[in-house]
């Protein structure tokens, strides 16, 4: 099934601006001498840079959102197909790569997605790396034509027609015939299927600094995404919240439709406020899930190449600026900091001595 979205933009055209030759022929007479004439000076051609088609407000919005997702996206592909083996239940065989067309983004800004290169075609906007989209060459930025020599669906509702056509294919875990478009040129590739994390990676339309959980999705907000200063601490996040999936922790808290309805509204071009205010109704993690969390995070990290020397250092920043005295922020709904640190610093220990004795790297 297809994985959420790592957008392509297409090029913008420029402008370039040529300043037409001009001559200017200057004549003096005088009486009673001789006529004289000065001859005639070209003036220097001049040609102006080029310059790029400004974005209108909507488009340089637009941009952000794509540039954030891209980012998102990016840092979740290793955790992803890394960790199969620890994601217990919540593996699928996927065919490594992610596809949008206009229609994927919110309502309003369906024709300014037009505008920077999508129409009604799924168009590949992200290859996982390793996958078996990469290993056939899918590229981002292909037309999807076919699959297992059907068309594929087009429109408002591709996505969710196309994942119901892949469906059957990918459980026979055999390659699937993909039909793309690529330069205007159409061609058949046969993509193996990868065994990967199934969980979809969101962004949350919100300046909040949280993330969220609901057993299937992962939420990263806006605000925590700004927060984060780095690429190892946005995998951080992710592997956090893809260990309380994988340990079902929201069905042990009696939070998955709590948990879904808060990554529901901020998944939304415009949010609810009021539904997004304080906690949003999520009851706090208790310190023993948080760690155990913790713990598995840190497998995953490792596993997908991920430094792990500043992940105790990262949460207790972020407890710092964002205490649970802030009701819509992270810590008000893991408040356990002190415990989690002494946790932290024993998950580490445990693991490096796996890793030096080349033990494999499971809790």
């Amino acid at each position: 099934m297809l994985v959420s979205p790592l957008p392509q933009w297409q090029k913008l055209k420029t402008l370039a601006v040529l300043a037409p030759l001009a001559f200017v022929a200057a004549c003096a007479t005088q009486e009673p001498g001789p006529v004289t004439t000065t001859p005639s000076k070209p003036v220097t051609t001049t040609t102006q840079a080029p310059r790029p088609v400004a974005d209108n407000p909507q488009q340089a919005q637009l941009r952000e959102l794509i540039a954030q997702q891209d980012r998102l996206y990016r840092v979740a592909a290793p955790l992803l197909t890394s960790n199969a083996q620890l994601c217990r239940g919540n593996a699928r065989n996927l065919l490594g790569f992610t596809a949008k067309n206009r229609y994927s983004f919110p309502i309003e800004y369906a024709e300014t997605a037009r505008s920077l290169g999508y129409d009604d075609r799924l168009q590949v906007t992200g290859v996982l790396p390793g996958s078996g989209a990469a290993q056939a060459g899918i590229q981002r930025g292909d037309f999807l034509i076919s699959v297992a020599g059907k068309p594929m669906p087009q429109g408002t509702d591709a996505e969710r027609q196309a994942a119901v056509l892949l469906s059957p294919l990918v459980v026979k875990k055999a390659p699937i015939a993909l039909g793309v478009q690529r330069n205007g040129q159409n061609t058949t590739v046969n993509v193996p299927l990868t065994f990967a994390c199934a969980f979809s990676i969101e962004l949350g339309n919100a300046d909040n600094v949280n993330t969220y959980a609901d057993g299937r999705r992962v939420l990263i907000t806006r605000g925590m995404l700004k927060f984060t200063q780095s690429d190892d601490e946005l995998a951080y996040l992710i592997a956090k919240e893809m260990a309380h999936n994988s340990l079902g922790h929201a069905i042990r808290q009696r939070m998955v439709a709590t948990t879904g309805s808060v990554i529901d509204n901020l998944m939304r071009a415009r949010p609810d406020p009021t539904a997004a205010a304080g906690t949003g109704g999520i009851r706090p993690y208790p310190q023993d899930l948080d760690a155990a969390a913790d713990n598995l995070a840190l497998y995953m990290l490792v596993r997908a190449g991920y430094g792990i020397d500043g992940y105790a250092a990262f949460w207790q920043r972020l407890a710092t600026q964002y205490p649970v005295s802030v009701p819509s922020g992270y810590t008000a709904l893991h408040p356990g900091t002190a415990y989690r640190m002494t946790a932290i610093d024993k998950s580490v220990q445990a693991l490096k001595a796996k890793q030096a004795a080349g033990k494999p790297l499971t809790p």
